[in-house]
């Protein structure tokens, strides 16, 4: 089990050091939640952790196929629900991919990302919208 230590540093802000390495990300409240908005929101890190997990994941699956995918890039973007609860409604995520639309590889690696631990951890309420982009 992973751990990290959570502090609330006061004004909304709080920092969060990752057990096994170290690392520290600063979380901050969004501007139209009562906060400055000056660095991720919780819930920006909740939609940005799926674009992460299926670039790890695109990653991963082209390394074993002997396929190189640096240069990667990936956009995502969230929206809230307008009603209460609060909560994330929905998540945009743009892959960019340096490989042609026609590589033999292309299928498995699409199944890859798309199988990622966060993709399946999210709730089924919150609509996910995956575009691929493949630009070789």
């Amino acid at each position: 089990m992973v751990e990290s230590e959570i502090v609330y540093e006061g004004q909304l802000r709080c920092s969060a050091q990752h057990g096994p390495s170290g690392a520290v990300v600063e979380t901050d409240a969004p501007v139209d939640n009562h906060g400055r908005g000056e660095a991720f929101s919780p819930t920006d890190l909740c939609a940005t952790s799926l674009g992460v997990c299926m670039l790890t994941i695109l990653g991963i699956a082209a390394g074993k196929a002997g396929v190189d995918i640096s240069g990667t890039r990936g956009r995502v973007a969230k929206g809230m629900s307008a009603d209460l609860p609060r909560r994330i409604a929905n998540i945009s995520v743009d892959l960019e991919i340096p490989l042609p639309p026609d590589h033999p590889s292309r299928a498995d690696l699409e199944q890859a990302a798309m199988s990622c631990p966060v993709h399946h951890s999210l709730h089924p309420d919150i609509e996910k919208v995956i575009n691929w982009h493949w630009k070789g």
